[in-house]
């Protein structure tokens, strides 16, 4: 429950300082270059070379991977029909196409399934949001942003992306068995905790609701994605054409149904995808989750039991 609360106060708090004359105009890329360099690549490292492969990782790990593919066949669909820009569809898929596994999934699966809901939802989260966010992401923002999008400038970005630059590192300790010494764990611990209160901070000072937005179809058709179609195709794939049940189902198709991203959206900003309608998809989707997030709890506990 603190986590909500906290989720909520730092939307507010953003909100509240982006009008005191104390904090500059550009605050928000101060706060999303600490989330992106230093908070993301620490929760990486810290959960990582945890991990141990086998098979049982299977469905958890896909669940990232479905709802990024199946966004960017969704939204340049409908961009190719609709004759949509570059940028609106790359922030399409960095913000319904990446859900928030973590700040708001882990406070939610913790209290609907506990401790070993934690236990997937890590799976679902670092090796599959993160990595999806710092490989098929990075390479949205990059080939959608306006600069070159040949092969080797797009390459160049993505390996000094720190978060991928983690995740390399944290996959070669998982295949050699190395694990950072207590001290060291401690320290990312702490600097992971700040992802989430930063980068919310940062979209509320960003965050603008116009009610005549030219962005509200856009929002609608995002949210659309993000809250209900990605997990209707989780449940049809695991339990209808796989026949799967059992808690880490229930937990893999909870996370598809998160919100989008928060780092998603600020990846979108920084490299200039629609920075209003990102902000608006992390400010209007979160809240309006909980309402869908309870809906899909019904669903999945009268159907798996």
């Amino acid at each position: 429950m603190s986590n909500i609360i906290l989720l909520f106060l730092c939307l507010f708090i953003g909100v509240g300082i982006r009008r005191l004359p104390n904090f500059p105009k550009n605050t928000y890329v101060v706060l999303n270059q600490f989330v992106l360099y230093i908070s993301l690549p620490a929760m990486a490292l810290f959960y990582l070379p945890e991990i141990k492969l086998n098979l049982d990782l299977l469905f958890p790990l896909s669940v990232s991977y479905i709802g990024f593919i199946g966004a960017a066949i969704f939204f340049i669909t409908l961009g190719k029909i609709f004759n949509w820009s570059k940028k609106l569809i790359g922030c399409l898929l960095l913000t319904a196409g990446l859900g928030n596994t973590s700040f708001v999934g882990i406070p939610m699966i913790q209290a609907l399934f506990g401790d070993e809901g934690i236990k997937t939802l890590i799976i679902v989260d670092i090796p599959g949001t993160v990595v999806v966010l710092s490989s098929f992401g990075m390479l949205t923002a990059i080939s959608c942003s306006r600069g070159t999008t040949s092969f080797k400038s797009i390459l160049l970005n993505l390996i000094k992306f720190p978060p991928f630059i983690a995740f390399v590192i944290g996959a070669c300790m998982v295949i050699t068995g190395l694990h950072f010494p207590i001290a060291i764990k401690d320290v990312l611990s702490k600097l992971m905790l700040t992802v989430s209160p930063l980068a919310l901070v940062s979209v509320g000072f960003q965050l603008q609701i116009e009610k005549r937005s030219k962005h509200w179809k856009f929002l609608l058709i995002g949210l659309l994605y993000s809250l209900i179609i990605w997990p209707i195709v989780c449940f049809c794939l695991y339990c209808l054409i796989f026949n799967q049940s059992g808690l880490p189902i229930k937990v893999s198709i909870m996370e598809a149904a998160m919100p989008p991203m928060i780092t998603g959206a600020i990846i979108a900003v920084q490299y200039g995808l629609k920075p209003k309608l990102a902000n608006m998809m992390i400010g209007i989707g979160i809240p309006i989750s909980f309402i869908t997030i309870g809906i899909w709890y019904i669903f999945l506990e009268w159907y798996l039991n």
